[in-house]
């Protein structure tokens, strides 16, 4: 790949002399979560409501199933919401992530990941007319988004909203306006909002369906919903399935633009774009190639591309991927119907 500033590696954000360790607290939340599995509970397809659905694959010993009507995969059965608060609460890896990880990525991040994300939402907001008086981000994690958007100066007031308590307290120690505590809980009066940003959020979630109807609620009349999660008809995850990163015990839906659009609409809103924009599902096929922890040996055309002409070929590759909706990685830009 080339070295150009656009051009991001896996080990900027997640730096590989850290993974270990976090591997290892992710593992022990993991064994706590399994420990309740008297807790998990079947659902519907939380894309289209669904009841039909087949098997996709185990991870972890839990079972992920695709709907029938619309191809959304789906954890089924999957924790309780009062399940899902604890362990979030708890987790050991995100108390890592925020001492260690984030940290240390944090050039890498700002640089490559939040800046030109804050750049992005602005000039989205631009481009439909939107009000920018107030922004709120769900799910704020470490506080760099709503800096850059502080930064940019694009909306009066910059919100975050992070249920976790250290990524919470590291909010605050940013000077970020935070709300701790999940959003179905959070109490604004109705119409506040004038965009919500969801980012990496909705896949985590037990009812995806409620938290976009909370999102609503708390949006004005012609408010954007910007949202990023995994497309589940990306490249990494197509081919690599349960190998892939992605599929772990705390990502519960999976969306692909179609099912996800679908989602967004039955809630009141109006889908202005879907794209694909991910930067690294061919690095990671590769990784796991070079590992040993998946097989390219049948797989000829693949090889040549992630293997034999990975210098000349990987980046031309990637950028198909995500200007074709191929990427691993989605973005929703929706507005709330009037």
């Amino acid at each position: 790949m080339s070295s150009s500033n656009s051009t991001m590696r896996e080990d900027e954000i997640r730096p590989d002399h850290l993974m270990q360790e976090q591997s290892r607290r992710f593992e022990a939340d993991i064994a706590r979560l399994l420990k309740r599995r008297d807790d998990f509970v079947r659902v519907a397809c939380p894309a289209c409501g669904s009841q039909s659905s087949r098997s996709a694959f185990q991870k972890y010993t839990l079972d992920y199933v695709v709907c029938s009507a619309c191809e959304t995969i789906y954890m089924s059965p999957r924790p309780s919401p009062s399940l899902l608060e604890t362990y979030y609460s708890n987790s050991e890896n995100y108390v890592y992530w925020n001492k260690h990880i984030f940290p240390a990525s944090e050039g890498a991040r700002r640089e490559k990941l939040f800046r030109p994300r804050a750049t992005r939402v602005a000039e989205i907001c631009r481009r439909y007319g939107v009000a920018t008086r107030t922004l709120l981000e769900v799910g704020a994690g470490f506080g760099t988004f709503c800096e850059e958007m502080h930064r940019i100066g694009a909306f009066e007031q910059v919100i975050a909203v992070e249920p976790n308590p250290a990524l919470a307290e590291s909010c605050r120690r940013r000077a970020i306006n935070v709300i701790e505590k999940p959003i179905e809980h959070v109490a604004l009066a109705q119409g506040d909002v004038d965009v919500v940003t969801s980012f990496e959020v909705i896949e985590h979630l037990f009812s995806p369906r409620d938290y976009i109807e909370q999102c609503a609620k708390l949006l004005q009349p012609g408010g954007m919903f910007i949202a990023t999660c995994p497309n589940v008809q990306g490249f990494d995850i197509v081919v690599l399935r349960e190998l892939s990163a992605t599929v772990d015990v705390e990502h519960l839906n999976y969306f692909h633009p179609k099912s996800l659009s679908l989602l967004v609409r039955s809630r009141g809103f109006d889908v202005l774009e879907v794209q694909t924009p991910g930067k690294l599902d061919a690095e990671l096929v590769r990784k796991k190639a070079l590992a040993g922890e998946f097989d390219l040996g049948d797989q000829r055309f693949l090889k040549q591309i992630l293997i034999d002409k990975w210098e000349q070929v990987g980046e031309a590759f990637q950028e198909f991927l995500a200007g074709s909706q191929l990427s691993s990685h989605m973005w929703l830009v929706a507005r709330k119907q009037r």
